[in-house]
């Protein structure tokens, strides 16, 4: 049975759910970390569904609401990247504590790089990572998220007031800019434009990456593939697949992909 609590965390307590595995299961335990902004809210039941059926197969799932986001303490514009990566680090230590096997790391777009950024660190103890659609640039990532408050504008007012390189010089002095209902900091926003996927080498056993696409003949993104690339020169094992599917982080209405959760308990099982 699923329970939700809080666990405290530098500053002030974050919201989890905790989704035991199964007895006699497998007893690795799996931190996810959500993505970013609204995409955390669109992925809310991908991640419920995958959490759960994580647990029927015996992993002990933790999710965690990190810093400033959806039930935790703070406020978003107080959110910064080392925080979010001590918040996984929390986590990661309390369920240690309550499983026997080794553990994992889940995150989906933001999230599955700042999960890939944490599982740099090989005293966490951390032997596989799933990514779900990691977020392969930094930059470009900022750059549509950014986009989102000119397309505001332009429902708003008929035309963009400004351009992405107007809004990048007013992050540029320190001035926090409110983008989709949230507020972002200028310290966050620059932690998030230096991020690069290749360079976010993890010391795990195994990677997992999955990713969903609108094409009949589903194939990685030659951003993912560059960067797992990379980790495979550095010696590390990585198993990569795509499925067909919809975008569920991003679609106006909330959906799911089975083709993802499947592929995702298959992954997981080939690497035991």
């Amino acid at each position: 049975m699923s329970s939700a609590f809080f666990l405290a965390a530098e500053p002030g307590h974050r919201f989890c759910l905790y989704h035991p595995g199964v007895r006699d299961g497998i007893g690795c335990g799996i931190v996810y970390a959500h993505p970013f902004c609204e995409e955390m809210n669109k992925a809310r039941r991908m991640a419920a569904l995958q959490s759960r059926r994580l647990a029927a197969a015996g992993y002990a799932v933790l999710q965690v609401d990190l810093f400033g986001c959806g039930d935790s303490s703070g406020d978003f514009a107080d959110a910064r990247w080392d925080i979010w990566k001590q918040d996984l680090q929390v986590a990661l230590g309390w369920l240690k504590s309550r499983v026997d096997g080794p553990l994992g790391l889940w995150g989906l777009r933001l999230g599955a790089t700042l999960a890939a950024d944490v599982a740099r660190d090989p005293g966490l103890g951390i032997e596989q990572l799933l990514l779900w659609q990691p977020v392969s640039n930094g930059e470009q990532f900022l750059t549509q998220f950014l986009r989102l408050r000119l397309a505001a504008e332009m429902l708003a007012e008929g035309a963009a007031q400004t351009g992405v390189r107007e809004l990048r010089e007013t992050l540029a002095r320190g001035v926090p800019l409110e983008i989709a209902g949230y507020n972002l900091h200028p310290e966050l926003a620059a932690e998030i434009d230096t991020l690069r996927l290749a360079e976010l080498v993890p010391a795990v056993k195994h990677v997992h990456c999955l990713e969903v696409t609108g094409m009949p003949e589903p194939k990685l993104s030659p951003a993912s593939q560059r960067a797992l690339d990379a980790w495979r020169v550095k010696g590390l094992d990585v198993r990569a697949a795509a499925v067909t599917g919809e975008p569920f982080w991003s679609t106006i209405e909330v959906s799911e992909c089975e083709a993802l959760l499947a592929a995702t308990e298959n992954s997981l099982k080939d690497a035991h």
